[in-house]
């Protein structure tokens, strides 16, 4: 009897040693196996892997100009002396607005030659109307009327010269004459001053205006990368002044020819401006892409973890299995990683706070 009863007891111990292993077991299985939170979950950015056309991306350094189709420069069209300057650099003026006005001896000569003609023009309607009496009487003949007439058709043409002249001189109070602007824009260069000499010899224009709702962008492109550059290339614009707010157009013009102090050839970007937010002359980092014939799987940038000189991604499959996996980096351009190998076309990754999640299934 005594047999049987100890063979009981040591069956009874040993499951219930095995049945604490088995327990045991188990809550290990399940500290070890992660699972992402709902909250987490609604944190994360999951991406698909797609297998697309290589793009490249250029970087080249420009500047900001007016659009050179809508520039215009102010030239004075009378010598003189700068009376009083109506405008500063930087201002917006509409067209005819008045940007100077100056001093002319020109303009008080044209004033007196005016001023001759309208006395010429009465002592002819005079001299007409007597040769008509005369003629009328019979006391001169026809030629002398012939003749009066021609003297008042001289005289009124001179009147119209000079009135014209005034129209496009655009003439002030006295001697004086306006410079008006052509078109509306911001002046965008101003070489006048107060009391300053005119002279119309001289080849130097006074204002530029330029309307600024549309600019361009002109950039440098290296010998190197000619060969890489071609109209019609995605062109994406940073400034200094908006580092995170990139501008995009296209390449609408390549110079085909080499700048000799630069050993650089220009290309010209056309960038909408109705916002007024580039100026001329800001400094501008252009980035152009452009796409080979070769194909890579390509994930966004930001879900490429660089780990002990090793690039991994977080594989998803859903909030139960979430893999680390090791990947070879072909490139990357901008805001696209491309891969080499390790991952398959149409694979999901994590590429918004993906450290955590690697962090806990790292350790």
């Amino acid at each position: 009897m005594t047999r049987p009863i100890l063979f009981i007891g040591f069956s009874l111990l040993a499951a219930f040693i095995w049945s604490g292993c088995k327990h045991t077991q188990a809550e290990d299985t399940e500290k070890s196996t992660f699972v992402l939170s709902d909250t987490m979950l609604k944190n994360i950015r999951i991406d698909t892997a797609r297998l697309q056309p290589v793009q490249n991306q250029l970087r080249l350094s420009g500047k900001v100009t007016p659009n050179g189709g809508k520039v215009l420069k102010v030239y004075p069209l009378v010598s003189g002396y700068v009376q009083d300057i109506k405008v500063q650099l930087g201002d917006y003026v509409q067209k005819g607005q008045v940007l100077a006005v100056i001093h002319s001896a020109e303009i008080a000569d044209y004033e007196k030659q005016l001023a001759q003609a309208r006395s010429d023009q009465g002592v002819a309607e005079k001299n007409l109307k007597v040769a008509q009496d005369l003629y009328d009487s019979r006391l001169s003949t026809e030629k002398d009327v012939v003749n009066a007439k021609g003297d008042l058709a001289k005289s009124n043409a001179e009147i119209t010269r000079l009135n014209d002249l005034f129209k496009i001189y655009r003439k002030g109070k006295g001697a004086t004459y306006l410079v008006t602007a052509p078109i509306s824009g911001y002046i965008i260069e101003k070489n006048i001053n107060n009391n300053m000499e005119i002279r119309t010899d001289n080849s130097s224009n006074i204002f530029t205006i330029s309307e600024l709702d549309d600019v361009w962008i002109m950039a440098n492109v290296f010998e190197t990368d000619i060969a890489k550059i071609k109209e019609g290339y995605d062109a994406s614009v940073v400034t200094v002044s908006y580092p995170d707010q990139p501008f995009h157009g296209r390449i609408d013009k390549i110079y085909n020819f080499l700048d000799p102090a630069t050993k650089t050839m220009q290309v010209r970007i056309s960038l909408d401006n109705k916002k007024m937010e580039l100026k001329p002359e800001m400094f501008a980092t252009v980035y152009v892409t452009y796409k080979d014939n070769d194909e890579k799987i390509a994930v966004p940038s930001a879900a490429v973890i660089f780990d002990n000189s090793k690039n991994f991604v977080l594989v998803f499959k859903d909030k139960f299995n979430i893999s680390v996996r090791q990947v070879e980096v072909a490139k990357s351009s901008g805001d696209i990683t491309y891969i080499q190998s390790g991952l398959q076309p149409d694979e999901k990754v994590i590429s918004k706070n993906q450290l955590l999640i690697y962090d806990a299934l790292k350790d």
